[in-house]
């Protein structure tokens, strides 16, 4: 299985998914049949993940083809990525949070050499167990896992083989190419019981036999129980992003990170040379670890692509990357005169916190960063404030506003 990253490969992915993403997706979703590819499934994350395609492209093109009713489960998919993110926007303490258990797990890993043992094992799929084993180097190998089999691993991470959920969570996300900080963080916590305090999630034998079709059948192997995961309570809840106005008086550069590369935001023409581009890969800061070489890979020729795409509007790109981004972004503004860096918003998560960091760099040069909001996000963000069925009976009134939206 490889994903091309591309924007066009993303836009052709979502058309052969289309006929299947009413009653086909409903039917058969959950199944995980390994080397068949994964057919039941979009498996267009990898480029919603990086807004190669928009989650607002998507929900229309699903429109186009199908009532919202037979395409309920798959539009609520759809949701679940938005949902995840607007509540963790609201609640960025808990990303801090998590960063921190990481690196108290991690601190446990120099000191205690049989959790390092049974760490590794995990992560090079050797603990004995054929399903987990399976996942952790068709992981490794590919960036990618079937949703259910996500949520299967985590559980047999977390209470099979009793190793700290930070740990399981930076697995995936230095190795998944779909390696969403909200996503991520959020489902690790709900399987351990966190994110939804007392409820947990249970890997069972024979729903795994199910819906892998009888690939694996893990009984006498794994937990029958699964009692919540000590963590602190979350912080207390901000108001949702609301995004700034970019001062079309002030000479302007754009900056990308990989979490948005859809350029669309009409409101700064270019100038006769084209906006200066800045290009600021952060994948780099998923873990304190080194992130998987396919990930930067696709991260890099994303990137490339999405200045290649806009070649029109933006003059030729420079890259910064790396521990002096910081000071590679303020040397690109300098030496272009501008007074204002103008970019999609950056959620919770590396980017977030590099643009943080960059913000405040900037200020101190007299440049304003201007971080603009999608419609997608401004609108359903804001009603992520409890758990996803308060969310979900908002879904009916997004999809009515949809067509008053702009394509990006």
């Amino acid at each position: 299985m490889t994903f091309e990253p591309t924007r066009a490969a993303g836009l052709k992915a979502l058309a052969d998914f289309l006929p299947k993403a009413g009653g086909s997706y409903a039917a058969r979703r959950n199944y995980d049949l390994g080397a068949a590819g994964h057919p039941h499934v979009s498996r267009l994350s990898p480029w919603m993940r990086h807004r190669l395609v928009s989650e607002t492209e998507v929900l229309r093109a699903v429109l186009g083809r199908h009532s919202a009713s037979a395409a309920e489960k798959f539009i609520q998919e759809v949701y679940w990525r938005t949902y995840w993110k607007g509540w963790l926007e609201m609640r960025p303490g808990v990303w801090r949070q998590y960063r921190d258990g990481v690196a108290a797990a991690r601190n446990r890993l120099a000191t205690e050499g049989g959790l390092r043992r049974d760490w590794e094992a995990a992560c090079t799929g050797d603990t004995g167990i054929d399903c987990f084993d399976h996942w952790a180097r068709e992981l490794v190998a590919t960036g990618y896992l079937h949703n259910h089999a996500r949520m299967w691993f985590a559980s047999i991470w977390v209470f099979t083989l009793r190793l700290p959920w930070e740990l399981g969570a930076d697995f995936f996300l230095r190795h998944l190419l779909d390696g969403d900080p909200a996503s991520n963080t959020l489902g690790w916590r709900w399987v351990a019981g966190i994110q939804t305090p007392g409820k947990t999630y249970l890997a069972r034998p024979d729903n795994i036999a199910r819906y892998t079709e009888g690939r694996f059948d893990p009984r006498g192997q794994l937990a029958e129980h699964a009692d919540p995961i000590p963590a602190p309570p979350p912080p207390p809840r901000m108001a949702a992003p609301t995004g700034d106005r970019p001062d079309p008086a002030l000479r302007t550069g754009w900056l990308m990170t990989e979490d948005d590369l859809l350029a669309g935001f009409p409101d700064l023409p270019p100038g006769d040379a084209g906006l200066p581009l800045c290009l600021m890969p952060c994948d780099d800061l998923r873990s304190p670890l080194a992130t998987a070489p396919h990930v930067r890979g696709f991260t890099a020729a994303a990137m490339g692509d999405a200045a290649a795409r806009h070649a029109g509007m933006f003059a030729e790109p420079v890259t910064a990357s790396g521990h002096g981004r910081i000071e590679q972004v303020l040397d690109w503004a300098a030496t272009r005169g501008l007074r204002q860096v103008v970019m999609p918003h950056a959620p919770a998560g590396p980017a977030g916190d590099a643009c943080g960091d960059l913000c405040k760099a900037l200020a101190a040069e007299g440049i304003a960063l201007r971080r603009i909001l999608r419609p997608h996000d401004a609108r359903a963000w804001p009603h992520a404030t409890h758990g996803f069925f308060r969310f979900k009976e908002k879904i009916p009134a997004l999809l009515a506003d949809l067509g008053g939206l702009r394509a990006a």
